[in-house]
């Protein structure tokens, strides 16, 4: 079934405990949400660390549109558009590169300063008296239209209208406050390179999976027993406890009860957080080697009030799944109704010891990779959730559980239990406001 999505009435697919099936698998809600989610809201396209040097740049998208980060010779991070604005062919076909002093077409030789302006033709006689010379901002590679930072993470909005970044952001600027707090020096710098993975299903279904507190307990059931099989052999074969990575495993191996036990948190324009996972302060000597460190920076109250934080889990909305204590973050760029590619980014402490990266880099292997059994499980469900929802076996989604019972506060709606679906129920009306006509 094809929809017309400029006559759709969006708000009658979206109810308080329930959402239509077609929210994710028709193609013209999916360009609806390109047009006015993904490309007119704030988006993250990376880390200032990645563009260290004058030329440095990364390419990434903005919804369907390619975009290229790269540090200026005025030391600015600048986004621009990756299109010559004489052809339209592609500048920077790589994922990331240094590009020296200028931007070259390799198609014409056109080049362009680092802040996309233009430098210089290679045969400027032939365009006076025409609607392109060589000063106007038509030869220039249109930048987007607002770029901001905050604590080195660098998001870009193509859209001139709307709030700025930490108004977007609101309460869940914390993301970033928890991450680089907890380094030493009071700033994370990015692990130069990242997992992709392209999901055969809808982004939707990956943002709601972060923060569903009963799956752990199902999807991941099986490698949690398996994993807590191996620490108990480790243990008798050692007489000691296993190391700390070993838990980021058997951690799923808990009765689906306890999950109800999190706290979940749904924010204005459908950001989410979770908060009460996992606590990584075992008395172990690079703990306290950490500690240390710490307490040498920010004394020893305000590192507690530091460490004394979990939250584990930030969605900011659409774009961004932030786990703070474990120094990750996935970056969701949907590329069709059926395919959504998430990019998984590692980062460093600054001044926190080597154990410390290495303890997150553990999980980021074990937990977040391609190719870890926890993932594999979650993929195979979103995949059998979209297939699903492509077939007419029921029209609608259930957001029923809890519905109508977790409190709001000042639009803030707190979770009576974990395992509420509050958090799905807070994106979705998020989604519907934003793809409304009334938006």
């Amino acid at each position: 079934m094809q929809l017309d999505a400029r006559a759709l009435n969006i708000r009658s697919m979206v109810e308080p405990d329930r959402v239509h099936r077609l929210c994710y698998t028709d193609p013209d809600i999916f360009q609806r949400e390109m047009d006015l989610i993904h490309e007119r809201t704030w988006i993250y396209v990376g880390h200032e660390s990645q563009v260290k040097k004058p030329g440095d740049y990364w390419t990434t998208f903005i919804g369907r549109q390619p975009v290229i980060m790269v540090r200026g010779t005025d030391h600015k991070v600048h986004v621009l558009h990756n299109r010559c604005p004489h052809r339209g062919a592609m500048l920077c076909p790589d994922h990331h590169g240094n590009a020296g002093k200028v931007f070259r077409c390799t198609y014409h030789a056109w080049q362009f300063h680092l802040d996309g302006t233009l430098e210089s033709l290679p045969i400027p006689k032939g365009y006076e008296g025409t609607r392109l010379t060589a000063d106007n901002p038509d030869a220039n590679i249109k930048p987007v239209a607002r770029v901001e930072s905050y604590r080195g993470f660098v998001f870009a909005n193509l859209s001139t209208e709307g709030p700025g970044l930490l108004t977007h952001l609101g309460r869940t600027k914390a993301a970033f406050d928890d991450m680089c707090d907890r380094a030493p020096e009071g700033e994370v710098e990015v692990v130069a390179t990242c997992f992709r993975m392209v999901q055969k299903s809808n982004w939707k279904l990956f943002l709601e999976n972060q923060i569903d507190g009963v799956h752990p307990a199902v999807v991941h059931e099986s490698t949690g027993k398996a994993a807590t099989e191996v620490e108990r052999k480790y243990e008798k074969r050692t007489g000691k406890k296993p190391p700390l990575s070993y838990h980021y495993i058997t951690a799923f191996n808990v009765p689906i009860e306890k999950f109800g036990e999190l706290q979940t948190t749904g924010h204005p324009r459908g950001h989410c957080t979770l908060e009460g996972y996992m606590g990584l302060r075992p008395k172990d000597p690079d703990t306290l080697e950490y500690e240390k460190a710490m307490h040498k920076h920010y004394g020893k109250q305000r590192t507690e009030e530091i460490l004394g934080v979990n939250l584990h889990h930030v969605l900011i909305y659409p774009c961004l799944s932030v786990q703070p204590p474990l120094q990750q973050l996935r970056a969701v760029r949907p590329l069709a109704v059926d395919r959504t590619l998430t990019e998984i980014w590692h980062f460093r402490l600054k001044g926190a010891p080597e154990a410390i990266y290495r303890r997150a880099l553990d999980y980021y292997y074990l937990v977040n990779a391609p190719s870890t059994m926890i993932n594999a499980d979650d993929l195979d469900n979103f995949w059998r959730c979209h297939e699903g929802l492509r077939h007419e076996g029921g029209d609608w989604v259930s957001f029923h559980r809890n519905a109508g019972q977790d409190p709001v506060v000042d639009g803030i709606t707190r979770s009576v239990v974990g395992s509420s679906e509050a958090p799905m129920r807070n994106m979705f009306k998020a989604w519907a406001q934003y793809l409304s006509d009334e938006n």
